[in-house]
């Protein structure tokens, strides 16, 4: 069968966590009967029949971005073309001007939505926007959601319930690259033989002003791995605290992720905002085998991280507690270390890509049928 999803962005421009779902969907959709094609929007202009791994990518012109929406005029045509061929329209959500494209399209393809997470930042915007999203999430075939958690604390999800189901991000420990020894001496030298990790983009819901905090308060070694529009008042805040155990690295090609993550003593996971839905950096560093700290906010991060077991569970906005955690962590390596083999473990059985590729491919399919 064949999919075309339809995100505003994709690799290799961008590298967010929809992206990476997107990807592991395509490239492991392969080995279940799925022909997967992705259209995004970019800046640098269209492009057509991209490959990417084992599978194809379209961008159409982004011709005007604004409240973190992209807007394109091509990609109502270049939409309406490739749906025709497909079999199965997966759209991810949220992007508004997704939902003007479905509706002045009339798809009558098949629909499922994944469905990423609740708009949280833009609430004035999301006023003028919720009928359409409203009556989008209510004309389509299926909507998935990528965890209980976020299901029971969604009002939307909960609004649209008789159409929903959960299927778990998942990764493929294969698409990660193999890392070379010099690139782990490389950064044991740069950094030392332990230090706590936090992976992702700088943004306002990751939690990293109270990281920082915490960062007073505990002092272990920190690496702050990726960019982002927070970047600059973050390092400007560490540089106020004297926060010589803080190393921004700013953002790095995946095999020193990986080396970073075979390296770390710990991920920390500080989002306090349930703009981050699921924290697929999480799931890196549960696929490595690390002890994960995070915090309780109604989302994901808690169906990946359970407390006790896999890591700790802090309340969030609390850089007394995001420093007791890292302190439990760096003070107990034996506990840490069963706690990392319990979140292999977890990952293993619950969060693999073909575990997601194949629930995807059996939604697909019924809808089909």
């Amino acid at each position: 069968m064949k999919v075309l999803h339809f995100f505003k962005t994709y690799y290799p421009e961008t590298m967010g966590g929809v992206e990476q779902v997107i990807f592991q969907l395509a490239e492991g959709g392969i080995h279940h009967g799925v022909e997967s094609q992705v259209l995004s929007l970019s800046a640098a202009g269209a492009s057509r029949n991209r490959v990417l791994g084992h599978h194809i990518t379209h961008t159409s012109k982004l011709d005007l971005h604004i409240a973190s929406t992209g807007f394109s005029l091509s990609a109502f045509r270049d939409f309406a073309e490739l749906a025709n061929e497909a079999d199965i329209i997966n759209y991810h959500f949220p992007w508004p001007f997704m939902d003007v494209v479905h509706f002045v399209k009339k798809v009558k393809k098949p629909t499922v939505v994944s469905y990423h997470s609740d708009i949280v930042k833009q609430k004035i915007l999301l006023k003028l926007y919720e009928p359409l999203m409203n009556s989008f999430l209510g004309s389509v075939d299926k909507i998935i959601a990528s965890s209980p958690n976020y299901v029971a604390s969604s009002s939307v999800l909960q609004r649209f319930n008789s159409k929903v189901t959960t299927i778990p991000i998942g990764l493929d420990r294969s698409t990660y690259p193999e890392v070379p020894l010099e690139k782990i001496l490389h950064w044991k030298g740069l950094l030392g033989e332990r230090f706590f990790l936090f992976v992702g983009a700088l943004r306002y819901y990751k939690g990293l002003d109270f990281l920082l905090d915490a960062a007073a308060k505990v002092r272990v070694p920190i690496v702050i791995l990726g960019r982002g529009p927070m970047e600059n008042e973050l390092k400007a805040k560490a540089k106020k605290l004297g926060l010589a155990n803080v190393h921004f690295v700013g953002g790095l090609p995946d095999i020193d992720k990986s080396a970073l993550l075979m390296l770390c003593c710990g991920l920390v996971f500080p989002s306090h905002l349930r703009s981050e839905a699921f924290g697929i950096s999480l799931l890196e560093a549960a696929m490595y085998g690390k002890p994960l700290i995070s915090c309780e906010i109604g989302t994901g991060t808690t169906y990946i991280n359970i407390g006790g077991e896999t890591g700790l569970v802090v309340e969030p906005c609390n850089a007394d507690e995001l420093a007791q955690a890292m302190k439990y962590i760096w003070d107990h390596p034996e506990e840490s270390k069963v706690m990392g083999q319990c979140a292999l473990a977890r990952f293993e059985s619950v969060f693999t890509s073909d575990t997601m590729v194949k629930a995807y491919a059996n939604v697909y399919q019924n809808l089909l049928s």
